[in-house]
């Protein structure tokens, strides 16, 4: 995804259904399948949305079922499944836990995506939390974070244009093996996710864009800031498409309880506030709306798209 035009601010939605940790998920998830995400994926790619994104958790352990639950789609799976109802909308992954799987097939996968979409695949990546899934898959837990730095690196090389790709690395080294189909755009962009400071380097190291995880509209200055700063002295001239995840939204004035923290109101109210994450130097925000169903939540994201988003320029 390139940078937007003219300073706009574009807007993408992680998907509902395909994930449903209790901190976010919607009672009406519960009941929901494909064709609720098949209806949302082209509500989307008809309201200008700029891309739909998918988790990745192989599993959760018990410990942590009751808040995160057990539904995690397979996100290369899910997004291949939307790529054949849309049309322009893009497909990331947000974010997907390359560590857990060598760089070979983890490109096979997302390559295959790219070249059946059309080009539209956005590579999230991140460094992953729970431990259970790096135990039970054979992958060292402490050392997730250098096995991430590598990853990326063995991806740009096998996601590249060659069909014979190599990558000669402390941790993976491969070389003479083709893999067609080759991806169709000639580089997949890469964004980088967390806020630790040890994502917020990755990023401006190795990323094409950042994807923050859980910092509040206030903390994000500073972290900007020091995004730009860390790639400056990396040598890293290509720009970086900065995100944000924004507040819970509701498009009007609501008749139920949708939570002290959600921006709610009229349209161009919202745009106002929406735009104070572009003068801090965000590019694209991540959206969510409250909703009790699937209609109503089709009905948010059409008045985002035709309300709303008019407001940004």
């Amino acid at each position: 995804m390139e940078m937007p035009p003219h300073g706009r601010l574009a807007y993408g939605m992680q998907l509902p259904v395909q994930s449903q940790s209790t901190i976010y998920a919607e009672p009406w998830e519960a009941e929901a399948g494909p064709g609720d995400l098949a209806e949302i994926a082209r509500t989307a790619d008809r309201s200008g949305f700029a891309y739909l994104a998918s988790c990745d958790h192989v599993g959760v352990p018990r410990r942590l079922a009751d808040a995160m639950s057990t539904v995690w789609y397979d996100p290369v799976a899910t997004l291949a499944f939307l790529a054949g109802v849309t049309e322009r909308v893009r497909l990331l992954s947000h974010v997907a836990v390359v560590g857990l799987r060598h760089p070979l097939v983890t490109a096979k996968q997302y390559a295959t995506l790219d070249h059946l979409s059309g080009g539209r695949l956005v590579l999230g990546v991140g460094a992953g939390h729970v431990r259970e899934e790096f135990e039970a898959l054979g992958v060292d837990f402490e050392r997730r974070g250098a096995v991430l730095d590598e990853s990326i690196d063995a991806l740009r090389a096998a996601l590249g244009p060659d069909e014979y790709p190599e990558h000669h690395g402390r941790l993976y080294d491969f070389g003479g093996l083709g893999q067609r189909p080759r991806p169709a755009q000639d580089r997949v962009p890469v964004w980088v996710g967390g806020s630790s400071p040890a994502a917020v380097r990755r990023a401006a190291v190795r990323g094409d864009g950042w994807l923050p995880q859980g910092d509040p509209r206030e903390r994000l200055p500073e972290q900007i800031a020091r995004l730009h700063r860390l790639r400056a002295e990396a040598g890293v001239g290509e720009p970086l498409v900065v995100g944000a995840i924004t507040e819970p939204l509701y498009v009007g004035e609501p008749a139920w309880d949708v939570g002290r923290r959600t921006l709610r109101g009229a349209p161009d109210a919202l745009a106002e506030s929406l735009r104070a994450y572009r003068a801090m130097g965000v590019h694209q925000i991540q959206v969510r709306f409250r909703s009790r169903s699937r209609s109503e939540l089709l009905d948010q994201m059409a008045a985002f798209g035709a309300d709303v988003a008019p407001h940004f320029d």
